[in-house]
Order: C-alpha cells, then structure tokens, then sequence
C-alpha cells in the first residue's frame, strides 16, 4: 500500500543523528525514525521506507550543502528549507522535540 502512495519526506538533522518523517499526501504519518547524519545511511532508509519519495526536505544547517550534493548524488529529491521559514512553521508545535520537527518538516514539503 505505501508503494501506491504519494510520499513526502522531512529530516531534522543534528551531528548525532537524524530523524525521519514520512508522510502521505493525507499528512498522515507513514513511518518515523532515525540513522546516521550521511548521505549513504539516510537513503538506504528512504530507500527502505519510502523508495518513491515526491519530495525530500531538511532544513538549512551545518551539514546541510555536504547532505544536499550527497543525497542528491545518490538520487534522492531533496529541498532545502531555510531555517527561518521551518522555524515558522514549527512554531505552533505545542512538544518540540526532534522527531516532532521532522514530521512537521514533512508537512511544509507536502504543502509546498
């Protein structure tokens, strides 16, 4: 079922680690977890979770331009989001916490 669906992507990226949000066009969430802030790992996780992926989003940040030229390397359709405009949007999250913030990045890049 997840194959037929429209899925849209958002990471919270961090030097540790990073989380990942996939929803689908309902904004429903699809799947959530975490792997390694590299290019290779997190498309292996795409890949797993959602190979066809509409759109892929993170926000601007210290690894941000390093994992956009990689993941775009490896086929991923990756947006990068200013950070002011996430932050924005992530500001009516009443729990801010990592995963929270992907989900709600995967909502900006389903709405455009």
């Amino acid at each position: 079922m997840e194959d037929a669906m429209v899925l849209y992507v958002g990471l919270d990226v961090s030097q540790k680690e990073t989380e990942i949000c996939v929803i689908g066009t309902e904004g429903r969430r699809v799947w959530r977890g975490k792997c390694p802030p590299r290019p290779e790992a997190i498309a292996a996780v795409l890949g797993e979770h959602a190979p066809r992926a509409t759109s892929v989003g993170m926000e601007t940040g210290p690894l941000a331009i390093w994992l956009w030229h990689g993941l775009k390397a490896l086929g991923i359709p990756i947006d990068c989001l200013h950070a002011r405009h996430v932050a924005a949007a992530l500001s009516l999250q009443v729990n801010k916490t990592d995963a929270n913030d992907a989900h709600g990045i995967a909502q900006v890049v389903r709405s455009g």
